[in-house]
């Protein structure tokens, strides 16, 4: 009889293996759910990722798998193998790889125990039969009705550079990484429908990547619209954060089974447990979103480009503002660069114009052009946007007599003033979610004239509602958003038409076609021209092509009016060319004289404790390990000084950071590795908790 051992991976946040002994009744295969014994008294879910013949744990130490999970089919080896090349390049371990990306119901072992006498897979598919049935059921009983086919259910004339872009792309059986750069409106989106369409009569499937959920609605409907009346229902299935756990179980089992062909979705997508794919997509490339911000700290965008390599398929990069990683791999002959040039229908680039706010005086926000703008649009029939980074009414209260200003009792931060119709008034810290009245008075010294300082997008939707009170005004942003649905249904009213002026944050400024638009009007981003952050241009720089971009993709004559005390810099002027080549030309130049990424690597490690103080010595004795016990890994390695993050304080937490440079990716990830495994050897500390991010965008 066979004596052996599998490797497990638990959601532990320890850095160690977690070897059980087999029992002779069991035979886990690697990719099988097991359950297992964990600290006393305790039983836990996890993943065999290794069949071993020998352990390094002691006899008296070991112990046995309590159960194999069998009601879904184990995991792919090459499932399995992403999972562990991330945890190995983000330096986190396996088990918090795996276990997060799985619906709730497969990792939760409540889920498997007590009074149950199924599985939830068990229970979910018994449900499936019976919905099945009554939908059969009624289907037999209704009168069949016609129905009309949408825009986007049949392929649309593509001009010769889509063409040229759909050929490349269809045509390649073999990795390759290709950066479609289009501007906006230029038809990127047919370009991955065709491309999509060629992948799928091959028989493959496809991941198909979008950085946001309010993204996914409209790209799901024009999905199933052109796909599920040629393979099926099930076709499309989509995977975010924002899925029940019911529904994220439903679009695991149909990617597992193979029932699904494209998977839809938000950063998660990239671990979709699908086999047999040949297309990977990644629209709007550049956007920060694809990089997860808590636990495993991963790019989506990046581990999609090493999945296509391990499946050796294509993988496709899009975006009219792409990062400056991505074109920098372009120029050096990494990736193939696809170019959209024109718009896909026949309209031209919004004119843009800068408005000089420090020569004219604006009214609540608004300059005298803008204003008039948008009552030429309205007398037109058409469609306004304007665009304001910030949400709330105002960011600060402020007294007119000893200059108090509001600030969070949690926070080194000022609490926001959020103010809209029908709601009481309160001030609400962004950070860490503190929320209080609004004081009648000033709590330093009584004064009763106490008002908003700055504007917000409540604040200028209550202004355009002075100034057009005959206009259907709309905001959208995370506070107009937060219930269920209520995003699609927003966004669903602004594309039928049905609103005039749309007021919002940049959760409207990328992906969405909004066919009445002839004017986007963008305040205050000159909030962002000198931010310390080095990678603050590029956003910027894309924030504004994407929303300028909304405008004029179905009308002539469009325009972009933009705010600022800053007409002559230089982003503002390659923004009024609309060349993006320029700009990333300068900005690459700037980058590679100060040896900043993409011409050099970064790690960053965060740490936290009650005192900053506490932080910083952890950082800095950290630093002095490395320097008296690795010398010879230093080499080519820079260390920087630890500092506080600019927001100290979060939620009575007080934080700083250290960064680590190298212009060698390979020698900066073998001294991580060995320099983590000594710190959490010898040098953890109840007081600090630290976090590795590998990559940073936000430094």
């Amino acid at each position: 009889m066979r004596n052996y051992w599998v490797r497990v991976a638990l959601d532990i946040p320890l850095e160690t293996f977690f070897d059980y002994h087999v029992p002779t009744t069991l035979s886990p295969q690697r990719g099988q759910r097991v359950i297992v014994p964990f600290g006393h008294q305790k039983q836990i879910i996890g993943v065999v990722t290794a069949i071993l013949d020998k352990t390094d744990i002691p006899l008296d130490k070991q112990k046995d798998i309590i159960q194999v999970l069998d009601d879904l089919p184990p995991f792919s080896d090459t499932w399995i193998d992403l999972c562990e090349f991330a945890a190995k390049y983000y330096l986190r371990p396996i088990g918090e790889v795996i276990l997060p990306v799985l619906p709730p119901p497969l990792r939760k072992i409540t889920a498997y125990t007590g009074k149950t006498t199924s599985s939830p897979v068990e229970r979910l598919d018994k449900k499936i039969r019976n919905q099945q049935k009554k939908a059969q059921q009624k289907k037999q009983s209704s009168t069949h009705q016609a129905t009309t086919p949408s825009a986007h259910s049949t392929s649309l004339t593509l001009n010769t550079e889509q063409r040229i872009a759909v050929e490349v792309i269809s045509q390649t059986q073999h990795f390759k990484t290709f950066l479609l750069h289009g501007i906006t409106g230029s038809g990127k989106t047919e370009v991955y429908l065709q491309a999509l369409a060629q992948k799928l009569a091959e028989g493959k499937s496809v991941i198909f990547l979008v950085p946001e959920i309010n993204l996914t609605p409209q790209f799901e409907q024009i999905l199933k619209d052109r796909f599920c009346p040629l393979y099926g229902e099930n076709t499309v299935v989509t995977m975010h954060s924002g899925l029940s756990d019911g529904d994220r179980l439903l679009a695991w089992l149909r990617m597992q089974r193979q029932e699904a062909k494209i998977v839809l979705g938000t950063r998660m997508s990239i671990f979709a447990p699908l086999e047999n794919i040949g297309l990977i997509i990644v629209d709007e490339e550049h956007d920060a979103s694809y990089k997860q911000q808590d636990g495993l700290r991963y790019s989506a965008r990046d581990l999609a480009i090493w999945r296509a390599k391990q499946l050796t398929i294509p993988v496709v990069l899009g975006s009219a503002t792409p990062s400056l990683e991505s074109w920098q791999h372009t120029l050096t002959g990494k990736y193939e660069k696809l170019c959209l040039t024109q718009r896909a229908k026949v309209t031209h680039l919004p004119h843009i114009k800068l408005i000089n706010t420090k020569k004219i005086p604006l009214n609540q926000g608004l300059s005298p052009d803008l204003i008039s703008a948008i009552d030429e649009r309205l007398q037109r029939g058409e469609q306004s946007m304007i665009y304001l980074n910030r949400r709330g009414f105002s960011p600060v209260l402020r007294c007119s007599s000893c200059s108090w200003t509001s600030e969070c009792i949690r926070c080194s931060v000022h609490t926001v003033l959020h103010q809209s119709a029908g709601k009481p008034a309160t001030l609400q810290c962004h950070h860490c979610g503190y929320t209080t009245r609004v004081p009648y008075k000033c709590p330093e010294c009584g004064n009763q004239d106490i008002s908003g300082l700055g504007y917000g997008t409540q604040r200028i939707e209550e202004v355009l509602g002075h100034l057009f009170p005959h206009a259907k005004i709309q905001r959208i942003d995370a506070d107009s958003t937060r219930l269920k649905g209520s995003a699609e249904k927003l966004f669903t009213e602004a594309h039928s038409g049905d609103v005039d002026i749309i007021v919002g944050t940049q959760m409207i400024a990328k992906g969405h076609d909004f066919k009445r638009l002839s004017l986007v009007g963008i305040l205050n981003a000159d909030m962002m021209l000198f931010s310390g952050d080095f990678r603050a241009p590029e956003r910027l720089f894309a924030q504004l092509i994407q929303v300028s971009g909304r405008a004029g993709r179905h009308l002539p004559d469009a325009e972009v009016l933009l705010q600022t005390e800053f007409p002559d810099h230089n982003l503002y002027q390659s923004l009024l060319k609309h060349d993006y080549a320029e700009f990333a030309s300068t900005t690459l130049e700037e980058r590679k004289i100060a040896k900043l990424p993409p011409f050099s690597y970064q790690v960053l490690i965060s740490a936290q404790a009650k005192k900053v103080e506490d932080a910083i010595d952890f950082l800095k004795t950290i630093i002095r390990m490395a320097k008296e016990d690795m010398p010879d890994y230093l080499e080519g390695i820079q260390l920087y000084d630890p500092i506080p993050l600019k927001i100290i304080r979060v939620a009575n937490i007080e934080r700083a950071q250290l960064l680590i440079e190298s212009e060698s990716r390979t020698r900066l990830h073998h001294f991580m590795q060995i320099w983590l495994q000594r710190v959490y050897q010898f040098f953890r500390t109840p007081k600090v908790k630290y976090f590795v991010e590998v990559d940073p965008l936000d430094i």
